[in-house]
């Protein structure tokens, strides 16, 4: 290829094209501040040392040249090619790199301050030591680069491809990482006080040993990512995805993870005084050894509800049981009824937001088994009375659910129970939970259609499972558990529920109770 005859102007130095400035470099000169070379094919060529600040090097080719400890500050190198360059420790402070190939570049101990590498690729470059001060790397593709004990303090990295990245020890402080993709990157003993990261993704993340204290990752993925031993002191972990990650002596004191969700995730021997956990659920942790002396669950985590433990308490306020409801009916599942039901608790979804998702179905020859998983034990009443709509058995269960909320409240002047958080929240979601079930039976045609099958129609039994695996079973159709011989010669009155012989008993008001006092209490 032959090389451009651009005429370039340089302080104290003629004009000159592309050789006689290679010329110039060969012979010792090194001052090329200023030069104007947009465009240049230098590829390959060996300029260590030299200076180039201030040069327009747009668009040049630079593959694979040696750069090492040149002086590039403030030069435009947009839209160049640097793959598999050197530049070992160059100084490209306040540069512009935007749109630039840097694949495999090497930029270890390279002073990067306040340069521009918007939309840069920088696909295993090696950025190890390098410093990165308040850079704009909007946008970049850093996949699998090395960025080990990188300066990136107040760097924009804000929508930055990081996937597989090593970021060990790399000071990240108050950078900007909203919606980066930091997923399978190695963040250990990284510094990301303060750091901003929004709905960042760091899935299988390594941020052991990371100081995550005052940083915003709300809304982030960190699903199966290792954070052991890492400070989250006072970190914002509201709406975050925590499900399955390592938070191994972690020290969560006063962080903020309200709607987190967490199923899966490992506490152990982590400190968690102070955690602000209005609606996060509190079931299938891993709490051995967990630190605990209150937590905040106030709607705002302004301390206005504030739970306080003493000695053990708090492992059975993080029990590792969910709280559920059964709905067993008496007959085998067919899949016309199987798909009638998924319609029907699809429709009901719409309206109730506390049917987060569909239950799980155990079918066998004779029984079917229907399970809701509910966040918390107050959730079980109100639930149960929407769960059973689209069974024949509705209307009897729920006012059996009713009768069971009066006794629960006309006990309260005994004060039996543990919290009166408990009655209140009870019935503020059992109020809820009748108006939304007189608006889903007015609105959603699903419930009829499958209240009309015959499967719908069979006996059925509605057991509940709190949090400290007690169960109450709310309502047992008189015929449940009576094997017919022609189920299909049942006839209407079998199920008439304003017969006398088919009124369901109510448990006692001490088996009542006892169920609520293995409430867990939780705000919503």
């Amino acid at each position: 290829m032959t090389l451009p005859t651009i005429k370039v102007g340089i302080q104290g130095v003629a004009s000159m094209t592309v050789e006689e400035l290679l010329e110039q470099y060969a012979a010792g000169v090194l001052n090329f501040s200023g030069v104007d070379l947009p465009e240049a094919n230098l590829s390959g060529v060996k300029l260590s040392g030299v200076n180039l600040s201030d040069a327009n090097l747009s668009i040049v080719n630079l593959s694979g040249a040696n750069l090492s400890e040149a002086n590039l500050s403030n030069a435009k190198l947009n839209v160049a090619r640097l793959s598999g360059a050197n530049l070992c420790s160059a100084i490209l402070n306040n540069a512009s790199l935007n749109v630039a190939n840097l694949i495999r570049a090497d930029l270890s101990r390279a002073q990067l301050r306040g340069a521009s590498l918007i939309r840069a690729e920088l696909i295993r470059a090696d950025l190890s030591r390098a410093d990165l001060l308040e850079a704009d790397l909007t946008s970049a593709d850093l996949r699998e680069a090395t960025l080990r004990q990188a300066n990136l303090r107040h760097a924009n990295l804000s929508e930055t491809i990081l996937k597989g990245a090593s970021l060990t020890g790399a000071n990240l402080e108050m950078a900007n990482l909203n919606a980066s993709d930091l997923s399978r990157s190695d963040l250990s003993g990284a510094n990301l006080r303060d750091a901003e990261l929004r709905q960042a993704n760091l899935s299988h993340a390594n941020l052991s040993g990371a100081d995550l204290s005052g940083a915003n990752l709300r809304w982030a993925d960190l699903s199966g990512a290792k954070l052991s031993g890492a400070d989250l002191i006072g970190a914002d972990l509201s709406n975050a995805n925590l499900t399955n990650t390592s938070l191994v002596h972690a020290n969560l004191t006063q962080a903020k993870l309200i709607r987190a969700e967490w199923i899966g995730a490992d506490l152990t021997g982590a400190t968690l005084t102070g955690a602000k956990l209005y609606a996060t659920s509190r079931f299938g942790l891993k709490t051995e050894g967990m630190v605990c002396e209150w937590v905040d669950l106030s709607p705002a985590g302004d301390r206005s509800i504030v739970q306080n433990f003493h000695s053990e308490e708090s492992r059975d306020f993080f029990n590792e049981t969910p709280p559920t409801i059964r709905i067993i009916v008496d007959a085998a599942l067919e899949h016309e009824a199987n798909f009638a039901i998924a319609g029907a608790y699809y429709q009901i979804a719409q309206e109730y937001r506390g049917l987060k998702q569909p239950p799980s179905i155990e079918s066998g020859r004779r029984r079917t088994i229907f399970t809701f998983h509910v966040d918390s034990d107050e959730a079980l009443f109100p639930t149960a009375y929407i769960v059973i709509l689209p069974f024949l058995d509705a209307a009897s269960t729920q006012k059996n659910i009713s009768s069971i909320v009066q006794m629960i409240n006309s006990d309260v002047a005994n004060q039996n129970l543990k919290s009166p958080h408990i009655v209140k929240q009870l019935n503020t979601l059992f109020e809820q939970a009748m108006n939304q079930a007189t608006t889903i039976k007015q609105m959603k045609k699903n419930i009829e259609v499958a209240a009309k099958l015959n499967f719908c129609k069979a006996p059925a039994q509605i057991v509940l499972t709190n949090s400290s695996a007690h169960t109450l079973i709310v309502y047992d159709h008189p015929n449940f558990g009576k094997r017919f011989i022609n189920r299909s010669a049942l006839n209407a009155s079998a199920y008439d529920m304003s017969s006398d012989s088919t009124k369901s008993i109510l448990p006692s008001l001490d088996i009542i109770i006892d169920f609520v006092k293995g409430f867990h209490y939780i705000s919503h």
